[in-house]
């Protein structure tokens, strides 16, 4: 089966909209949206119908810190671009479409594969995996197998072999990586809707459960048009312009 694993969509339709026709294009047969469906883009009510509706379907779907601020409020540790955002968001969304982002699980499991957006050593605490030490600790923190996690907007992967030797490595795209079962790993797909490595292209990754084989994607989509709904909404510049550089 062919696994499709999306994060960080944050509200940025032309670049979901993108990511899922490359993965149907590549046989996707089921989907895992790790977290963080709204925030920073202007199309927070349709990402999250179109999660809602991936998940109608036997799609997981955990929550993200900016799905939980969304039903909240804006958090006093957020940076003023997403507090922003956020008080925007929550006006855009309908009770449906919040109760939803509020009944979302912190993590789900299938099989030997944990999802989660932040990390598996403290979920609700949204603490970054930035190094090999966090990665480390949240591989630890479970017994299955294979991590998969969001909240990092770069693409990253992650290795613990029984002997405590750690390895990780920026993965290149569209090339195959088998996942040994010898190890335990986390696998980083990086964010859909807003990367953060220089590089515009939307980030996802599809993992084959029958091989154990794992291949990172980029998706060039129309981040233009994202941007301008950007500024068509009066969320802040600097949101608009990541986007276009990708920074």
């Amino acid at each position: 089966m062919k696994l499709a694993l999306v994060t960080d969509l944050h509200a940025n339709r032309e670049a979901v909209e993108a990511v899922l026709a490359h993965a149907q294009s590549q046989g996707a047969e089921q989907h895992a949206f790790l977290g963080d469906f709204v925030g920073y883009g202007a199309d927070p009510g349709w990402v999250v119908d179109c999660v809602r509706e991936h998940v109608s379907r036997g799609a997981f779907a955990v929550k993200g810190n900016h799905d939980a601020a969304a039903v909240m409020g804006p958090q006093p540790t957020m940076v003023s671009d997403a507090r922003e955002v956020v008080a925007w968001t929550h006006e855009q969304l309908k009770p449906d479409q919040l109760d939803f982002l509020a009944t979302l699980p912190l993590t789900a499991i299938d099989d030997t594969r944990l999802f989660v957006h932040a990390n598996a050593f403290a979920p609700p605490e949204w603490a970054y995996i930035h190094a090999r030490s966090d990665a480390v600790q949240s591989m630890q923190a479970t017994a299955c197998r294979i991590t998969f996690c969001g909240h990092v907007h770069e693409p990253r992967l992650y290795h613990l072999a029984t002997t405590g030797k750690v390895g990780e490595f920026a993965p290149v795209p569209d090339v195959v990586i088998p996942l040994s079962p010898q190890r335990q790993w986390l696998v980083i797909p990086g964010s859909a809707g807003q990367p953060r490595d220089n590089n515009p292209a939307a980030c996802y990754a599809m993992f084959d459960t029958t091989r154990a084989e794992l291949t990172f994607h980029r998706i060039p989509y129309d981040h233009d048009t994202a941007a301008a709904k950007v500024r068509a909404a009066g969320l802040p510049e600097r949101l608009a312009q990541r986007l276009q550089d990708g920074g």
